[in-house]
Parts: C-alpha cells; structure tokens; sequence
C-alpha cells in the first residue's frame, strides 16, 4: 500500500533540518579538505533535476558543485571514453554532483547506438577497476540509481509537453529514449550487476514520490560520509562607521521597472 503523500508543511520542515545537515557537511569539507563526488543516474523523468535542486538550494556553488556534461566533441570522441570526466573529480574541500556521469556509456549511448555492445562490455569491465583507483585516492564516492515506474514516467513526460518551464526537458533524445523502456531496463540491470562493488556500490531509490525521493537521498548521503560539526564563533554583527559628512545623494539613471 503506497504511503499518505507527504503534506508540504511537513516536508519543507523535514527538508529545513536535512539543508542545515548539508550545510555541516560543507564546513566540514572546507575545514578537513574532503574530497566527495556523488554520481546520479536514471531514466528520463526519474527526478534527478529535483533532487540536484533540493541538495543545491541552501549551499555554496562554489563548494557544492554540479557537472552535467554536453555531448562529446569529435576530440573528445577519440579519447579514452571516462577521460573527459576526470578533469571534473573533486579535489580538496569539493562536494562535485555529477547529473548523469561517465555510465552514460552504459546507458544512454548503449540504448541509442551511439556506441557498439562490445565498447559498451569493454566499459563495464574497466568501470569498477577506474572507481577503485578514485576511492583509493580519496575520494568519497557515492552512486544512486533513480528507479522511477512507467506510469509515473508517462505522467513526467506528458507534464512537460505544455509547460513552457519545462519544454527544455523534452528533446527528441528524450521522447526517442522514452519508447525503448525495455532495452533501458537491460542496461540498467546489466550495468548494475557489473559496477555495484564493494569500494563503489549503487544505492537504488524509488523515485515515484518526489518528496520523499528527495528526503530519502538527502538523509542517505549524509549518513555515508563521516563529517563532524565544525565549530563556528557566533557573529556579531558590528556597528555602522561614520559617513564622515558623505551625503547619499545615489539616483541611477536606469532602474528596472516595478511591474510586480
């Protein structure tokens, strides 16, 4: 039996506690030279925008920060296929946020044809060898899979057919990617059973909630890395300084019109 939807008074207020965590988890990172990347993967519509958004809302970009990769130029095309994202791993004191990552091999370009089977297996092979290298290096690596249901996805797609805040998200990739579930959900299961490994394993979420999803990421992801709080020394704010006979006499010639 699917759970009451969550009121928003109530997840705001749970989501309130979890930015504060991740705001800790920033500190910490800044204080200790801490090194996380976080790896988000999943269909067309699963709600990995969303849970990027609710992780980013309260945190500095310049700690927190999110990769999310063009398609590969022709050079980029004749390199090692996970050269491109390495520049992009995290070095002391970054939290790198990865929407969709080097596992497009296994997913989107494998289901597209943008890749052959055999480049596709030679990837899987060589992925959980690559993660190690990153793990023993530092790095604090954690991988979800966003597992959201067809229905659901008809709703997300459809929603955005109309919605000129959202008609970015609908690309003829999208609507191709949208008809081939099946041969997605090979991949996926095919990727998985390859890369989920003791030093790189994949956290599955059930993505059909989106409040939940959101929470449920959130809380995990904090609880799988070790921060602490760093102490901080209360603010004082200071009082003003003299204007020193300076009279604000400020009158823009271009001010931006009051329309709302």
């Amino acid at each position: 039996m699917a759970a009451e939807p969550l009121k928003r008074k109530d997840y705001e207020r749970k989501l309130k506690k979890l930015h504060a965590e991740l705001v800790q988890l920033q500190l910490w990172a800044k204080e200790t030279g801490a090194k996380v990347c976080i790896l988000f993967e999943g269909r067309d519509g699963a709600g990995k925008g969303g849970v990027i958004k609710a992780i980013m809302e309260r945190v500095s970009p310049r700690i927190f920060r999110v990769v999310a990769l063009p398609p590969p130029t022709e050079r980029e095309k004749s390199q090692m296929f996970i050269q491109r994202y390495i520049p992009h791993l995290p070095a002391a004191g970054e939290i790198m946020i990865f929407d969709r990552s080097w596992y497009n091999r296994a997913g989107v370009e494998r289901v597209m044809g943008f890749c052959t089977d055999e480049q596709a297996e030679k990837f899987l092979l060589a992925t959980p060898l690559v993660e190690r290298a990153i793990v023993e290096s530092g790095v604090i690596l954690l991988k979800y899979w966003l597992e959201v249901s067809q229905d659901e996805q008809t709703k997300r797609m459809e929603s955005r057919i109309d919605d000129p805040r959202k008609v970015w998200k609908l690309s003829p990739m999208d609507v191709e990617s949208y008809a081939r579930w099946s041969d997605y959900s090979r991949a996926r299961s095919e990727m998985i059973a390859a890369t989920d490994t003791e030093w790189a394993p994949w956290h599955v979420v059930f993505s059909d909630d989106k409040k939940r999803t959101r929470l449920n990421i959130i809380s995990h992801l904090l609880s799988q890395i070790p921060y602490t709080e760093v102490k901080r020394e209360k603010v004082k704010l200071p009082k003003r300084g003299k204007d020193h006979g300076y009279e604000d006499r400020f009158a823009p010639r271009h001010v931006v019109p009051e329309r709302f």
